[in-house]
């Protein structure tokens, strides 16, 4: 099944990417640019400068999956990383969602809820 689980953990790039790379242009931006391991399982999102298009690149047990989205209007709103000088910031699955999906994530306030183990 194809499908990404909530628990793993999301890296954005903060560097514009060109979207003319596939496999092995992503491994290395992850590799040489992010400093992690593309096969480590983590999710890796790349979006172009203008915002309207974005990669994710997922290792899954044995081989890449590459998801590609482009939009036919308007533009990804990705969280503010001037503050970051990291090149990829630790994104939540629920941000990338509401990246994806066009929510102005900049006025969100998430509410309280119980989580495992806060009780």
């Amino acid at each position: 099944m194809i499908g990404i689980n909530p628990s793993t953990p999301i890296y954005l790039c903060t560097m514009p990417c060109d979207m003319r790379k596939s496999f092995d242009g992503l491994c290395g931006m992850v590799n040489n640019f992010m400093e992690q391991k593309p096969n480590s399982g983590n999710l890796f999102v790349f979006v172009n400068r203008p915002c309207d298009k974005m990669k994710l690149l997922l290792w899954d047990r044995n081989g890449f999956w590459l998801f590609y989205k482009r939009l036919e209007q308007g533009s990804f709103q990705l969280p503010s990383f001037s503050s970051h000088p990291e090149a990829g910031i630790s994104i939540s699955y629920e941000q990338l969602i509401m990246i994806i999906e066009g929510i102005d994530i900049s006025c969100i306030k998430q509410r309280k809820r119980l989580t495992k183990g806060s009780a």
